[in-house]
């Protein structure tokens, strides 16, 4: 019964609940037992088993009351980049050792009103930064597919440890956050679906942040209806953030109708990479063929400034960076290295602190920043944003939504690509422009390699029109059936 619990979606262990059929703290246990037994995986950072048994307990409680709300008793888990009132936030940093916020993040608290259970924090890429998992102070998350190839390999990032326990049925799903792709790729890797919401949909407020122009939360579950039911608990608007939209939030479940018929669906030339492997176009082929079966329109539109947006995303994202991560100074909060003065106390904390990638990045932000350079990059490089969004808007004059590949190649092992740092930034060459445009994407597992290892598909949406792009993934998922999961321990 346990391991039948942890293989239920959302939806279906709601119903369950809902028919009394079983308890919010039966499914808390499965879930606990299965993240003690996968702890190789290395995909938490902080379990909370005892936080999930008191609020599996309070949820059925409440349900006894007749006050569920929509993910009552729903085991979830939360990338360690969310604060958590009283639990260990890191963001995968050395920097943030013992810090325990005394507020709760927004989008968090949204789910928590909603009933959800905390299973624990997820491991991440350092900040957030990197497309493997593996610039973690708290090692590397390893994707529970390794054991179908027989070797270690990456979940994708930054939000890695999300996906590996969704994947490994670990969490029913995980809240994780995507600045150029890390929900959708590591979702692609991990064989789940993984969806960024429009920017400004889910507050900000209370996520640790990289890059404030370009971070947004999204869920990581098992199938796109999942998706759906989540992003309706975490999506509000938040007086808190500034850049979150004050727009109502629809019921995207609703919108899963099963039915494309006449829908536009595009099909950008410029996705089209040298080198791509052949699996990975002819996976695309066969979406687009799925999609046009299921009565869609297809349509050929071009997005041609598509090859500067991972260059320009790779100026904008660091600059923002390197000004988010001033904070960290050893004064406040986290680690403090003390040093023979002020400043040595700054260099010293900072130098012990921040992991390789971190410091890479910080670097090449302040450098984009400085007088004499800033003209020539970052401005450059937003203007270069600009264009790119007007891209999109142009092809949304001919289509409704785009289809796309998720990421250029299926997960590869860990290590494999640690030395390139160039090669590790064209993981995200499908995702980053949605991000750079503020469009929100889903990745739906879509096929396997010749290895056995998952493919993901990417459908992007207008801006706030969540709904078309679920429809069109709902049918993506339902013609892909993809039923394929990692072995089992």
């Amino acid at each position: 019964m346990m391991s039948a619990l942890t293989d239920l979606t959302i939806a279906e262990a709601g119903s369950l609940l809902t028919k009394g059929e079983i308890s919010a703290v039966d499914l808390a246990d499965a879930h606990i037992a299965a993240m003690e037994a996968e702890a190789e995986l290395n995909a938490f950072i902080t379990p909370t088993p005892e936080r999930a048994r008191e609020m599996a307990a309070a949820a059925d409680a409440s349900r006894a009351r007749g006050e569920a709300g929509l993910l009552n008793g729903i085991p979830l888990a939360a990338k360690d980049l969310f604060c958590t009132e009283g639990i260990l936030t890191t963001a995968g940093s050395h920097i943030l050792q013992g810090f325990e916020p005394v507020y709760e993040s927004t989008v968090s608290e949204n789910l928590w009103q909603a009933g959800a259970v905390l299973l624990g924090k997820t491991n991440l890429d350092e900040f957030a930064m990197g497309s493997s998992n593996v610039t973690s102070h708290y090692g590397p998350v390893k994707n529970p597919w390794g054991r179908a190839v027989g070797r270690d390999l990456v979940p994708g990032g930054s939000s890695g440890g999300s996906a590996a326990a969704v994947a490994a049925r670990i969490a029913l799903g995980a809240v994780g956050t995507d600045t150029g792709g890390s929900i959708r790729q590591p979702a692609a890797f991990s064989g789940i679906v993984g969806m960024k919401p429009t920017y400004g949909r889910c507050s900000r407020w209370g996520i640790v942040a990289f890059a404030s122009s370009l971070d947004q939360a999204g869920p990581l579950t098992r199938t796109v209806q999942d998706a759906a039911i989540m992003l309706r608990a975490m999506a509000s608007h938040d007086p808190k953030d500034s850049t979150s939209v004050d727009r109502s939030v629809p019921d995207y479940e609703a919108a899963l109708t099963g039915d494309v018929r006449g829908l536009r669906v595009g099909v950008p030339a410029e996705y089209r990479l040298d080198g791509m492997p052949a699996e990975i176009e002819a996976l695309w082929q066969q979406g687009i063929t799925w999609m046009r079966d299921a009565g869609a329109e297809i349509v050929e539109v071009s997005l041609p400034l598509t090859k500067y947006a991972l260059p320009c995303y790779y100026i904008v994202a660091p600059a923002e960076a390197s000004s988010n991560l001033a904070r960290y100074d050893g004064m406040r909060f986290g680690l403090r290295v003390d040093g023979a003065d002020l400043t040595d106390t700054y260099e010293s904390t900072r130098a012990a602190g921040f992991g390789a990638e971190v410091k890479r990045r910080v670097m090449i932000g302040t450098y984009v920043l400085s007088a004499g350079y800033y003209d020539a990059y970052y401005l450059k490089a937003q203007k270069v944003r600009s264009r790119i969004g007007e891209d999109f808007e142009a092809a949304f004059g001919r289509c409704d939504v785009l289809l796309t590949p998720t990421a250029p190649s299926a997960a590869f092992t860990i290590g494999e690509r640690q030395d390139d740092p160039i090669l590790m930034y064209l993981n995200d060459v499908f995702t980053v422009p949605a991000n750079l445009a503020g469009l929100p994407g889903i990745s739906v597992p879509a096929g396997l390699d010749r290895e056995g290892l998952p493919l993901g598909l990417q459908i992007i949406g207008r801006a706030f029109d969540e709904e078309t792009m679920f429809r069109a993934a709902g049918v993506l998922e339902t013609a892909a059936d993809f039923t394929a999961k990692p072995p089992a321990l």
